[in-house]
């Protein structure tokens, strides 16, 4: 869900409570469209995250640090100007609009008090964040819209400010029931969830849908077909929910999918239409914006940065696939050698008895256990014994091609396997420290150039493998690269641990540590089965085939790619991942 007016509402009730009264200190814009600043208040400091992200809009307080440029932004020059040290009054949300209004009490240049507005309009991609004087004229905004921008409205130091167009909708925080009743039938052809979203401010379709929920509606009747009584269900279910924001009474939710631990959707208020979801309460307006945000900022970040070492690794499986038709369509090629040195063997065996210049010859297959005859081509040129040598030559030849074919073809195979085993590894990556393990990997395979370490930069963050605990206690630890698979189960694991690895399916090493017994309970097996099949290129499949061997059957060739191992005497189990399990499982 998007910062509504019903989401802003409660943002700003919580804001207002905490920093009516506090002075502003340490402005900083860590990226050219976000705000991040320090509020003082009696034996408390709030840090507030201000957004104008066309994809995140909002506000918000934070307890998490961005690294800051060397140099301040234009924009952030002139709120240390103008609000630095100033004292917050009050904080409000104009008619239920997606603005978040904070006036700010500071001295000027001559020392005189004067307030100024920060103004946060949540508008998606015309999302902004202006700065005003007392008068209402702009001082400098995040974004400068000019003319060539918005024919409709500038947005430029000097000029006065004005609010978004409002669209003609109505705060329905005053909204009454006549009015409310009158407006609904006079829609036409517009559904009820329609109505709701289109005539009142603030109100997105999900909590539209929601309203409609709760009159026990179908948000999808259309308005003229509605009974005067279905028409009064709806206004009290309307008017439940703006009492619920009048009131303050918030409920900070995460919605979850059905079967899955994706969010389907963040609410402020009770949703009664998610009532048997998997949800997540929270305590505050803010640790659900900042937990919902940071955690698909987060997701945004590593895919972004993921982005060329995937189209490297997707690159060359698509090479080592052409790789394979070719070698395939090359193994067909050569699948008749046999019949040629079978060919060449009769004819050396009847060469006098071959008449020159034909073009055929037939003769008794006395490799056939029949004794058929067999029908050999001639060339009418060369005499019968060349004719047998050509033969020879074309069986020799296909003999070394086969040969070299099938150490091309392990190669390719590993290769493949292994590209594929990144390509897994790069899709679980959760941080930074994740990429970087997986990049050193690629570098010392001789994918890509190894990058020199920069001058003065610190040594990059280790990642650490994921670490559960299964519901009897036993540990279990899951490598998230290739070279992190090899770390746990070369130097970590003990001989007598429990090795997991998704059968001949790219995939997670898995070791349950058994403290030296060379056991684990069926429970425990079980749930490491799921790590190593939810882990893997089979996430989405079902009936995984997962073996398991203790750790001194993993033997590592030599000169073999990151990851790759051998194993002996294993047993297989077989499950199907199921994320519910996964997040329901105690990490450290």
């Amino acid at each position: 869900m998007a910062l509504d007016g019903i989401t802003t509402a409660a943002i700003v009730h919580e804001l207002k409570t905490k920093l009516i009264g506090g002075r502003i200190d340490k402005i900083h814009q860590p990226v050219a469209d976000e705000i991040r600043f320090t509020v003082r208040g009696i034996g408390v400091v709030h840090k507030i995250l201000a957004s104008a992200n066309s994809g995140t809009p909002r506000i918000h307080i934070t307890e998490t640090a961005r690294e800051n440029p060397m140099t301040a932004p234009l924009f952030c020059m002139v709120l240390r100007k103008h609000i630095a040290g100033g004292r917050i009054i009050d904080i409000s949300q104009p008619d239920f609009e997606r603005i978040v209004i904070i006036k700010v009490e500071s001295a000027n240049e001559m020392g005189d008090m004067t307030v100024k507005h920060l103004i946060l309009e949540i508008m998606g991609k015309h999302s902004n964040l202006i700065l005003t004087d007392e008068t209402g004229r702009i001082l400098d905004s995040i974004k400068r819209i000019t003319h060539e921008k918005s024919s409709v409205r500038e947005v430029l130091p000097g000029k006065e400010y004005v609010f978004p167009p409002s669209q003609n909708k109505k705060n329905p925080l005053t909204v009454v029931k006549s009015d409310f009743l009158y407006t609904l039938h006079l829609q036409e052809g517009q559904k009820l969830q329609e109505f709701l979203y289109k005539n009142y401010t603030g109100i997105s379709p999900i909590m539209a849908g929601e309203m409609c929920f709760r009159a026990s509606l179908d948000p999808s009747n259309s308005c003229q077909q509605t009974t005067t009584e279905e028409s009064e269900h709806l206004f009290i279910a309307f008017q439940q929910v703006m009492d619920e924001v009048k009131q303050a009474n918030f409920t900070p939710k995460i919605y979850y999918h059905p079967n899955s631990n994706r969010v389907l959707d963040f609410a402020v208020v009770e949703m009664s239409e998610f009532h048997a979801l998997e949800q997540k309460n929270f305590t505050s307006v803010s640790s659900l914006l900042e937990g919902f945000y940071q955690e698909r900022d987060n997701a945004y970040h590593i895919r972004q940065k993921a982005h060329d070492m995937r189209r490297l690794v997707v690159s060359n499986i698509e090479r080592c696939i052409k790789k394979k038709e070719i070698q395939l369509k090359t193994r067909k090629d050569v699948a008749d050698m046999e019949i040629w040195r079978k060919k060449g063997e009769l004819l050396t065996a009847n060469i006098y008895a071959i008449p020159q210049g034909v073009t055929t010859y037939r003769t008794i297959d006395f490799y056939d256990e029949n004794m058929g005859e067999i029908e050999i081509a001639l060339d009418p040129t060369k005499t019968p014994a060349e004719n047998a040598q050509k033969y020879f030559s074309r069986y020799n030849k296909a003999k070394r091609t086969l040969t070299a074919l099938e150490i091309q073809e392990k190669q390719n195979d590993e290769e493949l396997l292994y590209l594929e085993s990144v390509l897994n590894a790069l899709e679980s990556a959760s941080d930074d420290a994740d990429l970087s393990e997986i990049r050193t990997e690629l570098a010392e395979s001789g994918f890509i150039r190894r990058q020199a370490p920069k001058k003065g930069a610190s040594k990059p963050k280790k990642a650490k493998p994921l670490h559960f605990v299964s519901a009897d206690g036993f540990d279990i630890f899951v490598g998230k690269s290739n070279l992190q698979n090899d770390e746990l189960t070369l130097r970590f694991a003990d001989s007598t641990d429990i090795w997991m690895h998704t059968k001949d399916i790219p995939g997670s090493h898995v070791i349950i540590k058994t403290n030296g017994t060379g056991t684990a309970s069926d429970g425990a097996l079980e749930e490491a089965a799921h790590l190593a099949a939810y882990f893997s290129k089979a996430k989405n499949s079902s009936m995984v085939p997962v073996d398991y061997t203790l750790r001194k059957n993993v033997k590592k060739p030599n000169g073999a790619k990151p990851g790759m191992v051998i194993y002996l005497t294993n047993r297989t189990i077989y499950v199907t991942p199921d994320e519910n399990k996964i997040q329901a499982m105690e990490t450290m």
